[in-house]
């Protein structure tokens, strides 16, 4: 049996890493001046992008050294697709993962979405970052002098609110693995974004079996659901027994 994982920001947070939507999670803190959703996008991006970058570092490079928990570990060997941007997974030793939305450990050269395919991913240098001097740091860093340039200036690697999926994303191949499942286990995810909506819609139409992880789980309201009420770290043990 092929089985796809999907997970989302709960499996991280053993290892410390806030939820999106929890009580500190990045989408409920937002930057003094607007709200979560209005920082992460394009637009924010190129038009105040000092405000976008300082952000983007205190929300999320700061967690740059974070650690893989043991879900991570049990996952290594898996047919993964995550939600989350931390890179842990390729920390614990998987190196055939999807990372849907991105990570903070790379960035890209800023470019016209529709030719996503001619870009490439290359490593953030984050430790030369000048704390001292954070935001004109981030922008020698990022090669922005004013405003960004397309095909010169670096964006971070992640997908902005206002983006879309790209094959830069790796979103075909994705989408050819939710086909090809014959049960998808979803693991600490709110439901709230759409890759999950995608797999959904693929278990639908397949009569794929799926079975969801979370203290909390989303009804979802398919016959062919399973909930396992418990943390991930919970799951695994009882998967492996």
């Amino acid at each position: 049996m092929e089985t796809l994982y999907i997970t989302g920001a709960g499996v991280s947070a053993e290892s410390g890493i806030p939820t999106f939507r929890g009580e500190d999670g990045y989408w409920t803190v937002g930057s003094r001046n607007y709200t979560p959703q209005e920082m992460a996008t394009r637009a924010m991006y190129e038009h105040r992008t000092s405000d976008f970058l300082s952000w983007y570092y205190h929300r999320f490079a700061t967690y740059r050294d974070h650690g893989p928990n043991a879900v991570h570990h049990w996952l290594a060997d898996k047919n993964l697709i995550t939600q989350n941007i931390d890179g842990l997974d390729g920390k614990a030793g998987n190196d055939d993962y999807i990372s849907i939305h991105g990570r903070i450990d790379q960035m890209t050269l800023y470019h016209d979405q529709d030719l996503a395919h001619q870009v490439e991913t290359v490593t953030t240098p984050w430790d030369v970052v000048d704390e001292s001097r954070l935001e004109a740091s981030l922008l020698e860093l990022f090669r922005i002098d004013g405003t960004p340039r397309l095909n010169h200036s670096f964006k971070p690697y992640v997908l902005l609110f206002d983006e879309y999926y790209t094959s830069l994303y790796r979103i075909e191949e994705a989408q050819h693995r939710m086909q090809q499942a014959d049960r998808i286990v979803f693991m600490g995810t709110s439901f709230s974004v759409n890759i999950t909506q995608m797999a959904l819609q693929a278990a639908y139409s397949k009569r794929i079996p799926v079975e969801i992880v979370d203290p909390n789980p989303v009804d979802i309201g398919y016959d062919r659901a399973t909930y396992h009420r418990m943390r991930a770290s919970e799951y695994i043990e009882v998967a492996d027994g």
